[in-house]
């Protein structure tokens, strides 16, 4: 064994000495757990969850416990899974959760579609986020979720010394540039989470406990315990430029292909909404949407084609306003009746939502069925201390904040003049 083989195997070593013993092994908390799991939707009564990189099982424990999951947890790093192992036999888990000694990048043992579920929480980066979307896809089963961390730029300009440290280490990207990604792999985003401040506290505090208590006299433990604490000094004084933000992702119902509308589009754009509705309105209030410029929003208005090429369905978001702030109004949404009930409409709402997420729209309002709408993340307008001008009732008002944040403009409605409210 060479001299670098030997100093390598002694900072890996160390590395994992000095991260034994901690609740995580990257930020988070289980409050963004729980967050994280309400954007998934309706999970199966007994969900088949696949936790990668599962470290000392956090995640597992809960998923396990709160959600009825059955758990196959994965990790290289054996101590990690027998420490797993012994907390879930402590806590009366251990016939939910599996663990599984392996490379989350060599994943070819487990089939595909078996997991409802596949969920990494501050581990995707081992293989980077793009190989994750490409490899993981395949072992969701239908309807199913992929659910993962990643650290992003929470600024568009970060500057010189947290940009050279995070070059030197990992490719960051905004959460819209992981979004777009995400898109072009052939998922559709349920939400994101900003993790908050807390998140990172949870991690690091303990982590800087075990520094100040490391032996540096343990072969490479010096390295280990001097990365450790010049990654915790970049966060304290450039915490404002990065963060961990979590993804909820599903992959695109291959039966629609979703896509702006066309010219040509039009005039079965006006059918389709003639046909859907009992009334002309809606036919009409598209065509007055177009009219006006102040509203009509480029490339958000999508249409779902059938395997034939058949238009299906059809969704729209123009612009709105909330006490002068900018927003956007979804709606109207049609699905020919030959296509009612299919998916259809539930593919081109989520891929015009998309298209609204990459080009910077924070919130998207619909007034509708309250059963349907909050599939794809809507919630009571009211909740955002949001409201119309006209009486509907509370739940058929809703809200959705595209980028999780939280920070909406609270006040009243303002419609274009084509909703005639």
């Amino acid at each position: 064994m060479s001299d670098n083989d030997i100093t390598t195997t002694a900072l890996h070593d160390a590395f994992f000495a000095l991260h034994h013993g901690l609740p995580r092994q990257g930020p988070g908390s289980d409050t963004t757990t729980r967050r994280l799991l309400s954007l998934a939707g309706p999970l199966p009564e007994r969900p088949r969850v696949l936790d990668l990189g599962c470290g000392p099982g956090r995640s597992a424990l809960l998923l396990a416990a709160e959600a009825g999951a059955e758990v196959t947890a994965v990790d290289l790093h054996e101590p990690f899974l027998a420490e797993l192992r012994r907390t879930a036999a402590a806590r009366g888990l251990d016939e939910r959760i599996h663990t599984l000694r392996a490379d989350m990048g060599a994943l070819e043992e487990l089939p595909d579609g078996s997991f409802d579920l596949v969920w990494a929480e501050s581990s995707a980066w081992v293989i980077g986020f793009d190989r994750a979307l490409a490899e993981w896809r395949r072992l969701l089963a239908p309807g199913g979720t992929l659910v993962l961390t990643e650290c992003v730029w929470t600024t568009e300009e970060p500057g010189e010394t947290a940009r050279g440290f995070w070059e030197e280490h990992y490719r960051l990207r905004t959460v819209a540039g992981n979004a777009a990604a995400a898109v072009e792999a052939g998922f559709h985003v349920l939400g994101t989470v900003l993790q908050p401040e807390e998140d990172w506290d949870e991690y690091y505090a303990p982590l800087a406990a075990h520094a100040d208590a490391a032996d540096l006299s343990v072969p490479g433990m010096a390295e280990a315990v001097s990365g450790a604490r010049a990654e915790i000094a970049l966060r304290r004084e450039h915490g404002a430029e990065y963060g961990y933000a979590g993804f909820a992702l599903r992959p695109a119902d291959p039966r629609w292909r979703t896509r702006e509308e066309t010219a040509a589009d039009v005039p079965l754009v006006r059918e389709i909404n003639a046909a859907a509705f009992a009334t002309p309105d809606e036919a009409g209030l598209v065509d007055a949407l177009r009219g006006d410029r102040a509203a009509w929003l480029p490339g958000l208005s999508y249409v779902a084609e059938a395997p034939d090429g058949t238009v299906a369905a059809y969704a729209l978001i123009t612009r709105c306003h909330v006490d002068g702030a900018p927003a956007a109004a979804l709606a109207p949404v049609a699905v020919a009746p030959a296509y009612q009930r299919t998916g259809a409409g539930q593919a081109v709402v989520r891929a015009v939502l998309d298209a609204a997420r990459l080009r910077g729209e924070r919130l998207v309002l619909v007034l509708g069925h309250p059963e349907y709408y909050p599939r794809f993340g809507f919630a009571r307008a009211s909740e955002y201390g949001i409201r119309p001008t006209f009486e509907v009732p509370d739940e058929a008002m809703m809200a959705l904040d595209l980028d999780g944040s939280g920070a909406v403009t609270r006040g009243t409605i303002s419609y274009p003049a084509a909703f005639g409210v």
